[in-house]
């Protein structure tokens, strides 16, 4: 090759080539195919001045149209040997690496791209410690060489001819497996001193990987001879026993698989399916793969409740007794308990619907399942079935797939170790489904009386009677159960507490288990009844007590502080002028959360599957004309519920008042607070109304009253559900008035006294009927 003197002193300007996937060292002779038009112009333009081009990896090969920002800053000066044009407009280029270069700055011109280089210039004096840094990298290259399987050994006699220090580095760093970044890394190092110790760091750790992985590959080529060796020992004494008649078990481990299964009193097709499978177990060898699929497969058929089952204990007053100690309230749903008990005491044989206990979070549905059980005398076991969307969850897995197993009904049974449990299904109105298929689909047949008797897992392939297993399921929302699976379902509302039924369950149950779980003495905590009171109005917001619980546990763990640092108290007592010393300021306050006699606002009542909330209307009026606007992420259904109160109101306009033209004049815009939190359903259809009255009036609506109900486009008042929460919301909010559709009044007399103590109920058949409440003759209240 002839030399180029590129003169160190200065900066020189020359035409950029950028490389995908190399960086480019000095002494390389590499070819290159050109075909981006930036690259081919600055290779034309560089044939016809000195054959000088300056190359420099991009950062990321995936850009087709690089842009300064896109290169590195460090790249190499060379010579284009040779250039040939190819038919299909592609150059091919022979380039030559003359010296490291860096970038000053990058140019544009027309269509290429040129940069102003510096060209470093390290002048090496060789002394015996860079003669041993060079020994000792030439070394650790040889190693690399041979534990690298991907390059030639005829590299080494090219090296063997080199003895600068430079031009020796630059071509070990050419041949180094490792990342562009590094290689930059390598070629951005122009201090011949500093490049050579980076090259000695890399070889050492890239030797010890190669070390690791020389190992590894023998390893497993010393695993496959013994696998095969084994293999063939193992069928030669098979041969022989054969040969001798003998019919020994191969080993103790299927020796005891088979005394379980003899004894575990398998069915007479589950037994035969077992004696099937056990035959190919003893033809399989034990290196086989599918020897442990069988093997687990047998194991699992051994371990299942076949026969066992507990006795059940069915009497009332036993049962009665235990439901009463572990729940307090719940007279409804603990009556529907006895009366399967008893029914049950006669007739031996489970029949009739599945019990579903449905109500919000943390009112008991859980720990009832629980007393049912031991009420019973049962093993109780539970499965959350909240986002499970496949339905193998249920079925199980068939014994084709890789580590397949069975459903979690099965897995459960062989938990509880009997026939007869009681088995909780939590959260079933959580099912999903996806391409994996629909679970609630696959719990139709477990469930269903009818068919449970012969349900068949997916990987026990056999029939498994589940018609002796008591299930019971939880749900928050039923409504969100798929109608088949509801069908099979006699659901028991467990309704949320009230505030008396909340200080009773504080008292008999939450103090004293937070006092356990947080280490104190009985004495040692006293949290009086105001206290206790105070915390349920003002610093929780549930139908249920889980919130509560939280808060006491709370106290507790200050109080063990308390206690802790001073050694003077010996107990505490908590009260209501004390709380906010252990509890901070109230999380709840009312004030915040009703409104205070405001023109537009009226006080609602939902239902949500957390318990009842009071749900504040707001409506303004704006100059406009003939719109109406509806925020707060209303649902479809509330929706329409506005139109229809907007239609009725003005087809009565005359009744009430006001103007027939108000909709030439008002933009009507509808508000619910708490904009994030989806809202739907037909109930607030009075409450609109009388938002848009009392705006379009301009009339102050009371604070102290409440209402809920649909309305119609003749005006009537239709029922609505979820009445126990909602009143319960009203108590929690301090109100005093609710207005109720006439249709309820029956539902009213099924819920808890104490729920309805301070709370002037009216009965509504006609919209009229509220309008002259609010608006008309019981104004003057």
């Amino acid at each position: 090759m002839t030399n180029i003197e590129i003169d160190l002193s200065q900066e020189s300007v020359f035409n950029v080539l950028p490389l995908k996937d190399l960086v480019f060292f000095p002494h390389m002779v590499v070819p290159l195919i050109v075909g981006r038009s930036q690259s081919i112009s600055a290779i034309e333009q560089a044939m016809e001045e000195e054959k000088i081009i300056f190359l420099v990896a991009q950062k990321e090969a995936t850009k087709e149209k690089v842009t300064p920002r896109e290169l590195f800053r460090f790249g190499v000066v060379a010579r284009i040997v040779q250039l040939v044009k190819l038919p299909n407009g592609l150059l091919k280029i022979l380039a030559e690496g003359i010296v490291r270069g860096k970038v000053l700055h990058y140019y544009h011109r027309k269509n290429r791209l040129t940069a102003q280089v510096h060209i470093p210039f390290d002048p090496l004096e060789m002394n015996d410690r860079l003669e041993a840094k060079r020994r000792h990298l030439l070394s650790l290259f040889k190693d690399y060489i041979k534990l690298n399987e991907e390059l030639p050994e005829e590299i080494l006699f090219s090296l063997n001819q080199m003895d600068d220090l430079d031009r020796i580095t630059d071509f070990i760093a050419t041949y180094l497996s490792v990342p562009l970044q590094q290689k930059q890394e390598i070629l951005k190092k122009w201090r011949i001193n500093e490049r050579t110790d980076f090259l000695l760091s890399i070889l050492n750790k890239e030797n010890s990987v190669l070390n690791i992985k020389s190992e590894l590959d023998v390893k497993v080529r010393d695993q496959m001879v013994r696998s095969q060796r084994n293999f063939f020992l193992h069928e030669q004494l098979r041969a022989i026993h054969e040969e001798l008649g003998e019919e020994e078990d191969q080993d103790s481990e299927i020796s005891f698989l088979k005394k379980k299964l003899e004894k575990a009193g398998l069915p007479e097709d589950v037994k035969n399916k077992s004696l099937e499978e056990f035959g190919r177990l003893n033809r399989i060898p034990p290196m086989s793969p599918e020897y442990n699929v069988i093997r687990t497969y047998l194991e699992w058929l051994a371990a299942l409740p076949w026969k066992k089952r507990t006795k059940d204990e069915l009497d009332i007053a036993t049962a009665r007794k235990i439901l009463d100690e572990d729940h307090y309230g719940l007279d409804k749903p603990k009556k529907r308990i006895l009366e399967f008990i008893g029914v049950l005491q006669r007739v031996k044989q489970l029949h009739g619907p599945i019990l579903c206990l449905s109500g919000p979070p943390g009112v008991g549905k859980t720990s009832l399942g629980k007393s049912i059980a031991r009420a019973l005398g049962r093993k109780f076991v539970r499965i959350s079935l909240g986002g499970v969307r496949d339905e193998a969850e249920i079925r199980g897995h068939r014994r084709t797939y890789i580590g397949s197993m069975p459903g979690k009904i099965i897995q459960g049974l062989k938990k509880a170790e009997t026939v007869n449990p009681v088995f909780l299904l939590d959260e079933v109105d959580k099912l999903g489904h996806d391409y994996h298929g629909d679970p609630a689909s696959a719990l139709l047949e477990v469930l269903d009386p009818e068919q449970n008797g012969t349900f068949i897992d997916h990987y026990l392939e056999v029939e498994y009677d589940l018609s002796n297993v008591l299930f019971i399921v939880t749900a928050n929302n039923p409504n969100e159960i798929p109608e088949p699976l509801l069908d099979r379902m006699e659901i028991i509302e467990l309704p949320g507490y009230i505030d008396i039924e909340k200080i009773e369950i504080s008292k008999r149950h939450l103090i004293e288990k937070q006092k356990k779980i947080n280490g104190l003495q009985k004495d040692e905590l006293i949290i009086n009844d105001e206290a206790l009171n105070e915390m349920i109005i003002n610093y929780t917001m549930e139908a249920g007590v889980r919130s509560l619980e939280r808060e006491i546990s709370k106290i507790c763990r200050e109080v063990v502080i308390e206690l802790t640092t001073s050694s003077r108290k010996k107990s505490i007592t908590v009260t209501k002028k004390n709380l906010k010393k252990y509890l901070g300021e109230p999380k709840y306050p009312l004030s915040k959360l009703r409104s205070k006699g405001e023109v537009g606002v009226v006080n609602g009542l939902a239902w949500t599957s957390y318990g009842g909330d009071l749900l504040r209307v707001e409506v303004n009026l704006l100059p406009g004309k003939d719109k109406l606007t509806l925020t707060g992420k209303l649902g479809e259904v509330m929706q329409e519920s506005a139109m229809i109160a907007l239609a009725y109101i003005r087809s009565q306009s005359r009744k009430f008042h006001i103007s027939s033209d108000f909709v030439n004049r008002y933009e009507i815009h509808i508000h619910l607070p708490e904009g994030a939190v989806p809202k739907d359903g037909p109930s607030a259809g009075i409450t609109l109304t009388t938002a848009m009255l009392s705006a379009l009036k301009k009339e102050v609506f009371p604070d102290d009253v409440a209402m809920t109900g649909e309305i119609t486009l003749r005006g009537k008042v239709l029922p609505v559900g979820g009445l126990n929460e909602k009143l319960l919301a009203s108590k929690r909010h301090g109100v005093k008035t609710v207005l109720l559709p006439a249709e309820n009044k029956s539902d009213i007399k099924e819920l808890n006294k104490n729920l309805l103590e301070g709370l002037e109920l009216i009965y509504v058949k006609d919209y009229r009927q509220v309008y002259d409440y609010i608006f008309g003759k019981k104004k003057s209240r």
